[in-house]
């Protein structure tokens, strides 16, 4: 069956937004006086929503300051979030083929639903996708099989014609639980091939960016 609807992840996938992420949680750890934390603690921690990374990037010495640090943070990133916003090479190109293939996209993220529409509009990803759902818009995340539903459901579409393109485990587990085609990963985000092919339901595919993804995406768009 030919492909229809491409679900995309949206940080590590589509966007490096790791600069403003990570400044974001430096800013959190420097207003209860803790030190800063490296970027690579931040990827590490990120994928499962803002409440679970900043949870374990607190630790669990400070997690009874989670709630308050989730003040500080909202804060700080609606101030600063749009900078340092970048696409990955090849991300709007990949967009624009699929659209003009025929193929209907969305946004399907872990990020807070209304920070993913307003760092996609100002990238410039509006013209190409017919929706943008992320945390706090359901009461679901990843991998929750619930949340791939009402995806599907918002669509009018599929799991059988739907695939999932993402960076992360949660991506290839809510492939796997809602039952779409295909899942496939990028490494341009948080995980590295091996740990995308060992999780759970396992990614289909693993590409190293999005010119590497295109054209194999694009022959499931234009499946007969």
């Amino acid at each position: 069956m030919p492909i229809r609807t491409v679900l995309f992840d949206l940080d590590g996938t589509l966007l490096d937004h790791f600069a403003a992420i990570h400044r974001s949680h430096c800013h959190v750890r420097r207003h209860f006086g803790l030190p800063e934390v490296t970027r690579e603690e931040v990827m590490r921690a990120v994928g499962g929503g803002l409440p679970d990374a900043i949870s374990k990037i607190l630790g669990p010495t400070h997690r009874h300051l989670l709630d308050q640090a989730l003040v500080v943070y909202r804060s700080y990133w609606d101030a600063t979030m749009l900078d340092d916003a970048v696409l990955f090479p090849g991300a709007l190109e990949l967009l624009a083929a699929l659209r003009g293939a025929g193929a209907r996209l969305m946004v399907f993220t872990n990020k807070h639903g209304s920070s993913a529409r307003r760092v996609c509009s100002h990238l410039g990803l509006d013209p190409f996708l017919a929706g943008v759902l992320g945390a706090s818009d359901t009461p679901w995340l990843k991998p929750d099989p619930a949340f791939t539903a009402h995806a599907l459901a918002l669509f009018n579409t599929t799991a059988a014609e739907t695939v999932l393109v993402g960076d992360s485990p949660w991506d290839v587990l809510a492939a796997g639980r809602g039952g779409l085609a295909a899942c496939y990963a990028v490494t341009t985000g948080t995980h590295t091939a091996a740990e995308l092919i060992a999780v759970g339901t396992r990614a289909d595919r693993v590409f190293p960016d999005c010119h590497a993804l295109a054209p194999v995406l694009l022959a499931a768009v234009n499946m007969p």
